[in-house]
């Protein structure tokens, strides 16, 4: 006789599907939400620390930029006179007689930028024309927060205007004031510290004086601080 077939006990199949609990699953779940929580807390740490250091830099940089950028040279005329166009005798005189007398301020406003000066060139003009020149030949280094003053004459034969320039002087004296030009030149290089020097800049100076009937600087064009440009 054949044996009649053995029961099998489904609680033994081992392919079975095995359940996981639900306690399991929500701590497995909660340890990658933590992961995931404290990555993103490190990352966003290490970014600000990146963002923080690139600030700082930049704020130092700007700071050295704002106390070491250069500055130009402000240049005043303190004192212009031409004393025959204030007793009626330019006329009468001739301009041979005559004398033009100047000074004029240039002022390093920079804190810790020195200003080498080549020779500086002061000309006077009326009217368009050139009617005399002044030179400083002296090289020199002006230091920080210093003021340098050019002061000078052109005399006689020097005021070289013409016979018709000197008509319209002489015409604009009797109606009370005189402009003139001053323009003051040279080629200067910024200096920082001991050793960095920018390239040559050659500045250039123009200054509007004008002679009131007194012969005298005007009050209105003193304290001004002359235009500059550099090429």
């Amino acid at each position: 006789m054949e044996n009649p077939p053995t029961k099998t006990d489904a609680g033994t199949n081992s392919d079975r599907p095995i359940k996981i609990s639900g306690r399991s699953h929500t701590a497995r779940y909660y340890f990658h939400q933590v992961k995931d929580s404290l990555t993103t807390r490190l990352s966003k740490f290490i970014l600000s620390i990146i963002l923080g250091g690139l600030f700082v830099i930049a704020l130092i940089a700007f700071i050295l930029w704002i106390s070491l950028r250069p500055h130009r040279p402000r240049v005043r005329v303190e004192y212009f006179s031409f004393p025959a166009l204030g007793n009626g005798s330019a006329a009468a005189a001739g301009r041979d007689a005559h004398s033009i007398s100047f000074n004029v301020t240039v002022r390093n406003s920079n804190q810790n930028i020195k200003i080498h000066y080549d020779a500086v060139l002061v000309k006077v003009s009326y009217d368009g024309q050139t009617i005399g020149n002044a030179s400083f030949p002296k090289r020199f280094y002006q230091g920080a927060k210093n003021t340098t003053a050019f002061a000078g004459s052109i005399t006689g034969a020097a005021l070289n205007a013409s016979s018709q320039h000197w008509t319209r002087l002489v015409a604009g004296a009797s109606r009370g004031l005189v402009v003139f030009g001053l323009d003051l030149t040279s080629t200067i290089r910024f200096k920082v510290g001991s050793t960095w020097k920018s390239r040559e800049h050659r500045m250039n100076t123009n200054c509007g004086v004008g002679i009131g009937t007194d012969g005298m600087l005007a009050a209105a064009y003193k304290d001004r601080i002359c235009p500059m440009y550099f090429n």
